[in-house]
């Protein structure tokens, strides 16, 4: 058994010697019983009925009913790896205290650990790794003043621009409630009633939106975030991921050969690459633009539909990250591995992004409802330096936070009976300004196609070949006006665009008393005509 840096034993095992009688490879249950029989319940007789007080049985069963937790309603399906960061010291040619006084980021060869999870958004825990789906793309730094998450995608741009939307996208892109088939006509319903997503879409449906693998994958925070300097001044910012062993995307085709054959290529690619000393890195690139409305653009740069442009806005390199070390367990590590864009370190701060305020309360919720309110005492997800809180109990809490020297009878603040005690503020505040009515309304510059018409037009010609013939396989199974309406809105982005979807969809046969896409019935259909006839037995 490996030990952990700070002495513990890899598996989280209690380090007490065995007791007389026993070895270190005893089987014991969960209290420290040594385990006799491992193989026959208790019962009247050999084969009569078993008793309830079959202790063992019952704690060694009941367990393994509940070894899985709720999946994640989102990026269910996961692969991770921990690794390191190393910052450069300077935002381009800067020095980054110019910007932010995030301590990770200071020192030229500084060095955070990071555990990353990749997955796959809508689809589920066992889905193929081959499925059209953004990919999470989500990091944990455990720093010195404690954890940072960076939680985004490999594209840089989302469906939505406000979080109230979420769990309609999420509910319209999952399986149909009724059929549990995905749908294509209830994902494009709702996409046809929300313009904004057309960016998304153009991207999801080319080569994009099938990467190759998760070490050639682009990595971003989609959101807008602010860094914060010493004097209290602020920028809004947005991150990326560039890998540093290029980037690799399949076409619809070479997605099903592959998933014939493999349907966990990425989770194993990864794992082997790591194993074989071949370690994946990625540079952390930053944007950064002043904290403004900045009216000279044509869209709100806290709208996580849009782009910035790197010529006006460049791509600065901060560091790179490179992943050296498989996870030991992956359901300890990975599955239970619990992340949240709230989560931040003095220095970086949040933006007024309507998307990046809603997902701040929703994941960590989510966390709490998914893996228990003490999520944060796992190793995995717990910051490697010291911890001292107010917070008792709660389901599985198994230590307190104290701190040495703390009152055990003082679990608030303040006090003046050897409480904890507030933090002295490292740097001068960040205090943005605020004079506005208390609304609800959409932002003002939505311009929701141009965006979607540059990048069409930036893709390679047998990348927009892909594009449209993906468009037309998955609109042939809706209905005229939702396909109208989306024909509207390509043409809105580009008339070669629009024109092409709508040619492609006239000669398209879209497939009639089925609930799923053309390959899919294509699939369903041929499993009857592949079977083999057999006798019962």
């Amino acid at each position: 058994m490996t030990a952990h840096n700070d002495g513990r034993p890899a598996s989280g095992a209690a380090s007490g010697e065995p007791a007389p009688g026993e070895t270190k490879e005893t089987l014991t249950n969960r209290q420290g019983h040594p385990i006799t029989d491992n193989q026959n319940i208790r019962t009247v007789g050999n084969r009569g009925p078993s008793t309830l007080e079959n202790y063992h049985f019952i704690e060694k069963i009941s367990h393994f009913d509940r070894e899985r937790i709720p999946e994640r309603v989102v990026h269910g399906r996961g692969a991770g790896a921990h690794g390191y960061f190393e910052a450069y010291g300077k935002l381009g040619d800067e020095p980054i205290s110019k910007y932010t006084r995030a301590k990770l980021f200071q020192e030229s060869g500084k060095r955070t650990p990071v555990f990353v999870r990749f997955s796959t958004v809508i689809h589920g825990g066992h889905s193929p790794e081959t499925l059209r789906d953004p990919r999470g793309f989500a990091t944990k730094f455990y720093t010195e003043d404690g954890n940072w998450d960076l939680v985004g995608n490999n594209l840089k741009i989302f469906f939505i621009r406000d979080a109230m939307k979420f769990p309609d996208m999420v509910h319209a892109f999952k399986p149909d409630p009724v059929t549990n088939v995905q749908s294509m006509e209830r994902f494009f319903d709702f996409v046809s009633q929300s313009p904004e997503a057309t960016h998304m879409i153009t991207f999801l449906f080319s080569p994009w939106g099938i990467p190759a693998n998760y070490r050639q994958m682009q990595g971003s925070g989609v959101n807008t975030y602010k860094w914060v300097n010493a004097e209290g001044k602020a920028v809004i910012v947005k991150y990326h991921w560039e890998p540093l062993q290029g980037i690799r995307n399949l076409t619809q085709k070479e997605a099903e050969e592959l998933q014939a054959k493999n349907f966990n290529h990425a989770t194993q690619d990864l794992y082997e690459a790591i194993e074989r000393g071949d370690y994946p890195g990625w540079e952390l690139q930053v944007q950064w633009m002043s904290d403004d409305e900045h009216p000279e653009l044509d869209f709100d740069p806290l709208d996580d539909t849009k782009l910035w442009d790197p010529k006006q806005f460049p791509m600065l390199p901060v560091g790179k990250m490179v992943l050296n070390r498989n996870p030991e367990n992956y359901f300890a590590e990975v599955e239970q591995a619990a992340f949240g864009t709230g989560v931040l370190v003095d220095g970086l701060d949040f933006s007024d992004d309507k998307m990046l305020q809603g997902r701040t309360f929703s994941y960590s919720d989510t966390q709490r409802y998914r893996v228990g309110s003490n999520y944060l005492q796992l190793p995995i997800n717990a910051p490697k330096k010291r911890v001292a809180t107010n917070q008792r109990d709660g389901q599985m809490a198994f230590y307190v936070d104290v701190a040495p020297g703390q009152n055990p009878h003082v679990n608030y603040e303040p006090s003046s009976l050897r409480g904890l005690i507030e933090a002295d503020r490292p740097g001068a505040p960040h205090d943005p300004e605020y004079n506005d009515k208390l609304t609800r309304a959409p932002i003002d510059r939505q311009n929701n196609f141009k965006q979607a018409g540059d990048t069409y037009r930036s893709l390679e010609p047998w990348e927009q070949d892909e594009l449209i013939s993906n468009l037309v396989d998955a609109l042939s199974t809706c209905t005229d006006h939702i396909q109208e309406t989306m024909i509207r809105h390509f043409m809105e982005a580009d008339a070669d665009y629009g024109k092409r979807v709508a040619e492609g969809l006239k000669s398209a046969n879209g497939p009639k008393g089925h609930v799923g896409t053309h390959p899919a019935n294509e699939g369903m259909e041929l499993s009857e005509e592949l079977g083999h006839s057999t006798d019962g037995y």
